[in-house]
């Protein structure tokens, strides 16, 4: 009798640990199909960021936002034009913005607004465009800018211009701005970008 009972009680506990096995199987099917669903949805969202964004980075710790090109329609001097943006650092040194370049024009230089002897004076960023770790430097008329010129064309709004940012730490920022038309807002960009740029015959001929 006790042989019997103790035979009978053994396999009693076995089932119930195949069917904990059968559970912990399926939950693990049901996580890995999870996981594939996730993997399967990730794929678009990131091809959608990366159509939206308006630039791309190859090592860079600078983020690029807001770039946009002045149109050359309206402008006394079509040759010309510039490039703003809004650049923010979020690394943890210091880096400096030290050219850029594109295909729509001959020359592309840094530029700044200084002021020589109580008038603004644009020229070039001696040693570029310093951007403190955690901060950032705003591309603005008036301000600092890229100065694109020998256009091979004129630029109409609507239109995109490729730019490509190169740091001192040897990243490189890919950038697609679009093309905005010149407005009196944004005018006095271009009488201080041809004011006393390169000689004062220049300014002469497009002071306020």
């Amino acid at each position: 009798m006790h042989s019997s009972t103790t035979r009978s009680s053994t396999p009693a506990p076995a089932r119930p640990a195949r069917r904990r096995r059968a559970a912990l199987g399926a939950l693990a099917l049901a996580g890995a199909l999870a996981l594939t669903a996730c993997g399967e949805d990730a794929e678009p969202s990131a091809s959608t960021s990366e159509s939206t964004s308006a630039s791309t980075s190859e090592g860079a710790e600078v983020v690029v936002t807001d770039p946009w090109v002045r149109a050359t329609d309206g402008a006394e001097d079509t040759s010309m034009t510039a490039a703003f943006m809004d650049l923010a650092n979020d690394g943890d040194e210091d880096v400096t913005l030290v050219s850029a370049s594109t295909d729509v024009a001959g020359m592309v230089e840094l530029h700044e607004i200084a002021n020589v002897d109580g008038k603004p004076v644009m020229q070039e960023a001696a040693g570029g465009i310093e951007l403190g770790a955690g901060g950032g430097q705003l591309l603005q008329p008036g301000g600092y800018h890229v100065m694109l010129m020998d256009l091979a064309g004129e630029l109409a709004a609507g239109e995109e211009v490729d730019l490509t940012l190169e740091f001192s730490d040897g990243s490189t920022v890919e950038v697609t701005a679009p093309v905005k038309a010149f407005t009196e807002e944004e005018g006095h960009y271009h009488d201080h970008g041809s004011h006393d740029h390169g000689s004062s015959d220049e300014g002469d001929g497009h002071s306020q």
